[in-house]
């Protein structure tokens, strides 16, 4: 039997219409577009069958695959919408408001049965965080935040409080995936120097001292997010604070915390300082991916001890993407960054692909773990607004743009049950395409003008910084080439490749001592020739800002070899202290005689110092 095509609903300027997926990309015929301009909100049952919208004068919803209307509700300031995990209920949100005279309002939330069309229940949620009520997959239980409580209702029977779960400020929970027994995570903020905490619980049981599975404490929280796994088996929990007391970041603070539904709880180390930009779980449930770090960020994958197994190095990426099958991962940059995918194939550590999706606001995988949708949507972007449809070996295979003066809202993949669209070999070669692709090619480094046609020297600039200026003809050039090598040094030094494109990834593939040894005469042997060419030039003085930097990071740089390091370190120390020593001599300070013996050794420290870092 032949898998499904999955729709693509459109929301816009131009109304709500839905659209066939791969390959015909033509305007679905069976929905009828509703062509209104007040279209606010849109939603998908979560096997896809059942299609739910408010356009500003009332709620519909229909069965997708015959656009036969089920029910129709008058509520024409929705404004959220969500189904059921097995589409046997629709909540919806409208703001709350109050009377003129103050009064309380009338209640916001409203819970309807499908089958009957009729509401089951009314609340008053008068936030909208966390408005929606927590279903199970098998819509056993369903819960709700109540002040400092978790109301939990059985069967959708919401006219009977089954269960309570009460803690003081609870402020956001999960209920977890899978099949029965159903497990609830719980964020307590913390309070009057008492830490923060997660706790994981397994429903019914809320009771006694020992009734938690799990218990993760943790201060710097102002808020978190909770990520199950497919499997309900363990947590991802980002704790985030909105200010960085260090000032090391304007995004806040954020840790990694990882708890098991068996009790075992860890931070994750990450191997970069800086935000965390997302976290998510592959569908396997055995492992995990973390953006992380000051731009350019890394990307690692952790498993379930949260030992790294894969590093990705570095780039420009601050989200990640697996496939519903599990089997590729997107590596993507979207918001003030340019858009660039790397997709993966995540079996074999393989870059499959790297296409550009400038502009993007919006990214999602459809079902059939082949093809990809981006869009720029209004209002973060008012301008260049369209979507395109793309497959994962960097081809885009349809392409639209919305009218001048038109704005494109949102767009989304119909869902389909899992199992649908079975597993595929991965494909490296690009898709054929009849769609051109006009993203612009990555502009090139820029080079000042002393500079160009000239080969990079920058690995000299490390060791030997004091020369780029005395190179070239005039002091300001020399200072602006100076600038622009130090940055390209250092811009090579945080671009990290992947793992396994690392040329010195094994201990086995590192050169020798001979080797390095014999590089450092050679280069020995070029800076000699650049002094002689070199004198009688324009110099730039010596206390100049750009050669205080060079040298900063030219005094960073190792020989290869721990021990000869630790030597040039610890003569370097000596013989800055003989220089403290002739300065306080110079002063008219009395020396100790034992002081008078350090500055005589000072000649033997600079030969034996000379020594080591030419390798001889």
């Amino acid at each position: 039997m032949a898998s499904p095509t999955p729709l693509l609903a459109v929301r816009g300027s131009e109304g709500l219409y839905m659209v066939n997926g791969p390959p015909h990309f033509t305007e679905n015929t069976t929905f009828q577009r509703d062509s209104g301009r007040n279209c606010k909100v849109f939603a998908f049952s979560k096997d896809g069958s059942f299609f739910a919208w408010c356009n500003g004068e009332q709620i519909n919803i229909v069965n997708v695959t015959s656009n036969e209307l089920l029910h129709s509700f008058d509520l024409p300031k929705t404004v959220c919408l969500e189904f059921s995990p097995k589409g046997n209920i629709l909540a919806t949100w409208q703001p709350y408001t109050t009377g003129k005279d103050g009064a309380a309002g009338v209640p916001n939330l409203q819970v309807f049965d499908l089958k009957t069309g009729n509401s089951l229940k009314c609340f008053i949620q008068k936030k909208l965080q966390n408005w929606c009520p927590c279903w199970s997959d098998d819509e056993s239980i369903c819960a709700r935040s109540v002040n400092n409580e978790l109301h939990f209702f059985e069967n959708n029977d919401f006219s009977t409080i089954a269960n309570k779960l009460h803690l003081q400020k609870v402020n956001d929970f999960v209920i977890s995936p899978g099949d029965q027994p159903s497990k609830v995570a719980v964020y307590v903020p913390g309070s009057k120097g008492a830490p923060s905490f997660v706790r994981l619980y397994q429903y019914p049981v809320f009771g006694g001292p020992q009734a938690a599975l799990a218990n993760k404490s943790f201060f710097k929280a102002d808020k978190v997010t909770l990520l199950w796994n497919s499997k309900a088996t363990a947590v991802l929990v980002i704790a985030s604070t909105e200010v960085d007391k260090t000032g090391a970041s304007y995004y806040g603070e954020q840790t990694l915390h990882y708890i098991a539904t068996n009790g075992e709880s860890a931070v994750v180390q990450l191997p970069k300082n800086g935000p965390i930009y997302d976290a998510v779980w592959n569908p396997n449930s055995l492992e995990f991916c973390v953006v992380h770090g000051f731009m350019p960020a890394k990307a690692t994958i952790f498993n379930l001890k949260c030992d790294p197994v894969f590093d990705f190095g570095t780039g420009p990426h601050n989200a990640a993407y697996y496939s519903p099958q599990g089997h590729i991962l997107v590596l993507a940059g979207f918001g003030n960054l340019s858009g660039q995918l790397d997709v993966w194939d995540v079996k074999n550590y393989k870059l499959i692909s790297k296409p550009q999706a400038s502009d993007s606001t919006y990214f999602a995988w459809c079902p059939d773990g082949e093809h990809i949708v981006t869009a720029t949507c209004s209002p973060r972007l008012r301008v260049g607004n369209g979507y395109k449809i793309w497959h994962y070996s960097g081809s885009v295979l349809y392409k639209y743009e919305v009218p001048p003066n038109a704005e494109l809202w949102q767009v989304a993949w119909q869902p389909c049950l899992e199992g649908t669209f079975p597993l595929k070999a991965v494909k490296y070669n690009t898709v054929p395409s009849k769609v051109p692709n006009d993203e612009p090619k990555a502009a090139q480094a820029y080079r000042p003008p002393a500079l160009r046609n000239k080969p990079d020297t920058s690995s000299k600039l490390i060791r030997y910084g004091h020369l780029v200026a005395c190179e070239l003809d005039q002091t300001p050039k020399a200072i602006l080439a100076a600038c622009w090598q130090l940055n390209q040094v250092l811009i090579k030094h945080e671009n990290e490749p992947p793992q396994n494109m690392r040329t010195q990834s094994k201990g086995s593939d590192k050169p020798s001592k001979t080797a390095l040894k014999n590089q450092r005469k050679h280069e020995a042997k070029k800076v000699a020739k650049q002094e002689a060419r070199a004198e009688g030039n324009q110099e730039i003085a010596p206390g100049s800002p750009v050669l205080n930097a060079v040298h900063t990071v030219a005094s960073s740089v190792t020989s290869g070899d721990p021990e000869v390091d630790k030597k040039i370190k610890n003569l370097k120390k000596k013989i800055k202290a003989i220089e403290q020593l002739k300065d306080q001599a110079a002063t008219g300070k009395q020396l100790e005689k034992n002081q008078l013996e350090k500055i005589q050794k000072e000649a033997a420290l600079l030969k034996e110092l000379e020594d080591l870092e030419l390798g001889v």
